[in-house]
């Protein structure tokens, strides 16, 4: 028996697919309808909601599950306007579009980075967030380490076209996605006061090995720094560790991802 609630403006019980217009372009929206929880999927960086599609299945129909493909990616449009900020324009456009008022939000990667600092400024909109594998409050703020990642980038731009389908790069130049990678950086390493002010429960899951291309312990250095954080605030904990690494924890450990979903969706359900 289906024990979550709902909490939408708009209810849509069939499952609905189309765009949705922001700005100056358009998003590619799924939205499985119901009456249960609305659960809203942020994707990593140059992913698509295809991505999400084993954690949905894990899941089931007892949640409503809205997924999109950000600007660029997926089938979603082009934009002039590729930002941080337009990003979090875009969740706010798919969740009015939907008629959705409130929403769990989960959020892979840049995906988690969105998700706290929307749940930041919406916290009375917000059920709980979901972080798999970041947000983590370190990144490179200094010009070689913005330089290092030009360069990559740089050596990347050829192979862009053969990666895009596997959610490896986006619609847009090269010189775009090192401008953007930069803007992360900048955003991780600024995160302290987001993640010590939020009010609403947050919940991690962590992998465990490092990303292809990634070197030094890099990532597993990059998990730790989140530990201050959940010391200074109650409201954020590490509900799972598990095997995988950065780039395959949504296809290996989806069943663990659902969990922690749940463990959050489970928050808000009055006390019987």
């Amino acid at each position: 028996m289906n024990t979550t609630k709902a909490t939408t403006t708009t209810e849509s019980h069939t499952t609905w697919t189309g765009m949705v217009p922001v700005d100056d372009t358009a998003l590619a929206v799924t939205d499985t309808g119901g009456s249960g929880i609305p659960v809203v999927y942020l994707n990593g960086a140059y992913a698509s909601k295809r991505h999400w599609r084993r954690v949905i299945a894990d899941l089931g129909p007892g949640y409503r599950h809205i997924s999109f493909d950000e600007r660029a990616r997926g089938t979603s449009k082009l934009s002039s306007d590729y930002s941080f900020e337009a990003c979090l324009r875009d969740i706010d456009a798919v969740l009015a579009a939907r008629g959705v008022e409130k929403a769990l939000l989960v959020g892979w990667s840049y995906g988690a980075l969105l998700g706290v600092h929307w749940a930041s400024r919406n916290p009375e909109r917000t059920l709980g967030v979901v972080g798999v594998d970041g947000p983590y409050p370190v990144g490179w703020t200094d010009e070689a380490g913005h330089e290092e990642i030009r360069k990559v980038f740089a050596r990347m731009k050829p192979m862009m076209p053969l990666v895009r389908p596997m959610g490896l790069a986006a619609r847009f130049s090269a010189e775009t996605h090192a401008e953007l990678a930069i803007e992360s950086h900048l955003l991780h390493a600024a995160l302290e006061p987001t993640l010590v002010g939020l009010t609403v429960p947050v919940r991690y899951v962590v992998a465990s090995g490092e990303a292809v291309g990634s070197r030094d312990d890099l990532q597993e250095q990059m998990r730790k720094a989140i530990e201050p954080m959940l010391a200074r605030n109650p409201n954020l904990q590490v509900a799972a560790k598990v095997g995988s690494n950065h780039g395959s924890i949504l296809r290996k450990d989806s069943p663990a991802v659902a969990a922690v979903v749940r463990e959050v969706a489970a928050l808000d359900r009055p006390v019987r």
